[in-house]
């Protein structure tokens, strides 16, 4: 297994599909997976620190776990079939549950334990991003370019409903 750290939440262009990027701690290869927006959101908050006046589906998952008294101690990202990521929850007494990748992730985040991907995965998915720190317009383009995905982001976190998730 390897670790791998969040990078952050991104939205794809041209598709406005949200992503999670993530990047080996001890190596150069970043994983992208593609996620729903409810999740990105739920990543999103947590990576920005905010705390929702109501808990969300994740805070309410480590907030159960710890009155039963256990501990969410890793989340493991197990493999990828087709493009789809499978994870999996392992608790304190080595009990695992099987997880969607993004649902896994936004719970480590909260569960402040780290995340491991299976060496198969990094090699499937994993990529390497080039540096363009050599390349003075393409760095500003690129920090243009993340600035408005970032913008892009908030603008729709600040007009999403609970109800555009009922479809």
């Amino acid at each position: 297994m390897i670790q791998v750290e969040i990078v952050g939440v991104r939205i794809e262009m041209p598709s406005n599909q949200p992503l999670v990027l993530l990047k080996e701690q001890l190596g150069e290869r970043h994983i992208p997976i593609w996620i729903g927006a409810s999740e990105a959101t739920a990543i999103a908050l947590a990576e920005q620190g905010v705390v929702p006046p109501r808990p969300l589906t994740h805070d309410l998952l480590c907030g159960v776990v710890a009155a039963l008294g256990h501990r969410i101690v890793r989340v493991n990202l197990t493999k990828v079939e087709d493009g789809v990521f499978f994870a999996e929850l392992v608790f304190d007494d080595g009990t695992t549950v099987g997880s969607r990748a993004s649902d896994a992730i936004a719970v480590a985040q909260r569960a402040d334990c780290s995340i491991w991907a299976a060496e198969a995965l990094v090699e499937e998915a994993g990529v390497l991003i080039a540096d363009h720190d050599d390349d003075a317009e393409t760095t500003d383009a690129d920090a243009e370019a993340k600035e408005r995905q970032v913008r892009q982001f908030r603008e729709f976190l600040n007009d999403v409903e609970p109800e555009d998730f009922d479809k």
